[in-house]
């Protein structure tokens, strides 16, 4: 079964709701993954994605910070939230799609303008958190999954 994603760092879902209905209306993609939520789950607003068809919705939340969360046209079973590094965020969630394929959601944290651990504890964060991501994928290898997000991964500083 072919399906649709599109994946979007939304910096606060509340205050653009009206640009995701948009999206969802216009672009109508299957699932939808949004990163930097900023909302606890229960404020984040589904009635409008309910009545655009998207009756799914799973969600790691935090207040003003961070936050996931896949919306879908599709049932989503098997959900999972893995706080890497033990940071306390809501920087990932997962759900298996009925045909068996997994969705992992990731908000990587940024990391801060000084790449260096020993004077930067931010990028020492960014930088223990990729690993453990790596680690856990190494140790629990997924048969069928897409892995989106928002990696913070950047080639130049100008991201």
């Amino acid at each position: 079964m072919p399906f649709t994603i599109a994946t979007w760092n939304i910096n606060s879902v509340r205050l653009r709701e009206a640009l995701v209905l948009k999206l969802l209306a216009e672009e109508s993609p299957d699932i939808l993954c949004l990163q930097e939520c900023k909302s606890p789950v229960e404020l984040i607003p589904t009635d409008g994605f309910k009545a655009l068809g998207y009756g799914h919705m799973i969600a790691s939340g935090q207040k003003g910070y961070n936050g996931v969360a896949i919306i879908s046209r599709l049932p989503i079973t098997e959900v999972a939230q893995h706080d890497f590094v033990n940071l306390g965020h809501a920087r990932h969630v997962s759900g298996r799609l009925e045909n068996g394929v997994t969705i992992e959601n990731f908000y990587v944290p940024a990391g801060g303008d000084e790449p260096d651990r020993d004077k930067n504890i931010k990028f020492g964060q960014k930088l223990d958190y990729l690993t453990e991501m790596r680690d856990y994928f190494h140790a629990n290898r997924p048969q069928k999954s897409i892995l989106v997000g928002d990696l913070n991964i950047a080639p130049r500083e100008d991201d």
